[in-house]
């Protein structure tokens, strides 16, 4: 192309050059679809319930994922409706300079009691899974060089256990934040979260991502910002109500926290919890905005 008028084009080429590496910068994205592939990968182990040769898979694939990583198998027996049942949190922990932890959770294993209908859980913990999965591979590229992030620790948590095995309650759900939640309040690492951010159901191609009632309202606003700063705000927060998940046991030890979740799930919400639940529900699209916007929330929280 030869540009109409030369004598302009040769005084704003300098400036159009400085300007072009800024416009890529404000264009880079998430990685949604390595994302997607990681879920890919770990729904097709198939399902993933406590005693299952699928939960021993899903719990190998996670160690061969973060063997080069600072990692810590949480083991502990779960008291259930059907005994004793042996689980296992995996914590991996990408150290900061700052003193004090941000923790991005998700559960990684399917319902027991759905255990006789091929429920393979691609939403409803496959999706996050992959979301944590590729996160840890930007916080491994960010620290590469210092082996140490800039700001804050972040640490991954794979909870065990959220569903119930037999009927939601209580003391039927939950067992690995639950357990976990307990054991960091002793150890006195609690006080050390400046936040806990929890993922949940938010694969769905038709992403709502609800306000959580009992969510920190500080980090309810600091995630609004950051949606709105990649023009996703409609994506997030239209709707409101409360939701009993991991995010529980940490609310109620006083930790901020919040649970980003999508209970609208298919029409009516017909794929939770059902055989529907499967891998062309959830798109990169989705986990492009939930890992764009949990990123910049962990920016601001840096800087608050």
């Amino acid at each position: 192309m030869i540009a109409p008028f030369p004598s302009l084009w040769k005084r704003l080429a300098p400036a159009l050059i400085l300007l072009a590496p800024m416009a890529v910068t404000a264009q880079t994205h998430f990685n949604g679809a390595k994302a997607l592939e990681y879920a890919r990968q770990f729904v097709a182990i198939g399902p993933r319930w406590p005693t299952s040769p699928g939960h021993l898979k899903a719990e190998a694939f996670l160690r061969d994922q973060f063997k080069h990583d600072q990692v810590e198998e949480d083991t502990f027996t779960a008291n259930t409706p059907i005994g004793p049942v042996a689980m296992r949190n995996f914590i991996v922990r990408f150290p900061g300079k700052k003193d004090g932890v941000i923790v991005l959770g998700t559960h990684y294993e399917t319902n027991y009691w759905l255990r006789n209908i091929n429920f393979v859980g691609a939403n409803d913990g496959g999706s996050t899974t992959g979301l944590l999965l590729a996160i840890a591979d930007q916080l491994r590229a960010e620290s590469a060089h210092t082996k140490i992030l800039e700001d804050y620790s972040v640490w991954l948590v794979f909870f065990d256990g959220e569903e119930a095995i037999k009927s939601w309650s209580d003391s039927d759900s939950t067992y690995g934040s639950r357990h976990l939640a307990a054991r960091w309040g002793r150890d006195g690492i609690l006080g050390r979260i400046k936040a806990f951010i929890l993922a949940d159901m938010i694969g769905d191609k038709d992403l709502d991502i609800q306000r959580e009632s009992r969510s920190t309202d500080w980090l309810v606003s600091l995630m609004t910002q950051a949606a709105k700063r990649f023009g996703y705000d409609r994506f997030f927060f239209q709707t409101e109500g409360p939701v009993d998940d991991d995010h529980m046991a940490f609310v109620t030890r006083g930790v901020p926290s919040i649970d980003v979740i999508d209970l609208d799930y298919g029409p009516n919400n017909s794929y939770h919890h059902t055989y529907q639940d499967t891998m062309d529900k959830i798109t990169a699209r989705s986990l492009t905005i939930d890992g764009d916007v949990f990123l910049e929330t962990i920016r601001l929280i840096n800087s608050r």
